[in-house]
């Protein structure tokens, strides 16, 4: 190799070098962080790199509406929410037995007074007939509750995961509008 061939490959890799030193402490740029991986076509230093990918970032904002840190906050958020309607659906049930017995007893004891004159033991059978009842509709109602949340949550996180999507797709033409090859 010639001397100025290698004169020009030693200052090309110490300043490849010099650029990789410069990236984020994390070692990811805001790029990689997004799971968008951008290779400088025109060897672009990693200071012009992380330049041009805030400034995709911001564009890709401005085109798709939505921001993926805010989306994936939104979605975690949305998460807790499902998780405590399902619980809250869950106690509901609680107690439903005992509402129906004292709706059945009560029920019970007027058609035995009627059909036997005996409005205990009616009342018996009713409070037990209105026990199993009640639970039923609880556990019935309590577990459509459930599938309406967990579809609505489903709902809701594929139209994240769609934003998202669509977001990368913005800021990846951008890059590739830098002279960048990107990749996601």
């Amino acid at each position: 190799m010639s001397q100025m061939k290698y004169g020009l490959w030693l200052l090309t890799s110490m300043a490849a070098g010099a650029a990789f030193a410069q990236e984020a402490p994390s070692g990811k740029s805001l790029a990689a962080t997004l799971e968008v991986y951008a290779f400088p076509k025109e060897g672009q230093a990693a200071e012009q790199q992380s330049k041009d990918e805030a400034a995709c970032y911001d564009w890709a904002i401005g085109n798709t509406g939505g921001d993926p840190f805010q989306l994936q906050k939104e979605g975690e958020a949305a998460k807790e929410q499902a998780a405590q309607q399902t619980q809250a659906a869950q106690r509901a049930t609680q107690g439903a037995g005992a509402k129906g017995a004292v709706r059945g007893a009560a029920a019970g004891a007027l058609i035995g007074e009627i059909a036997s004159d005996d409005a205990g033991e009616g009342a018996a059978y009713g409070a037990a007939v209105g026990m199993v009842a009640a639970r039923r509709g609880a556990r019935r109602a309590s577990a459509q509750q459930q599938q309406q949340i967990q579809q609505q949550s489903a709902t809701q996180q594929q139209a994240t995961a769609e934003q998202i999507e669509n977001f990368k797709k913005a800021f990846s033409v951008c890059l590739e509008g830098k002279d960048y090859m990107v990749k996601y």
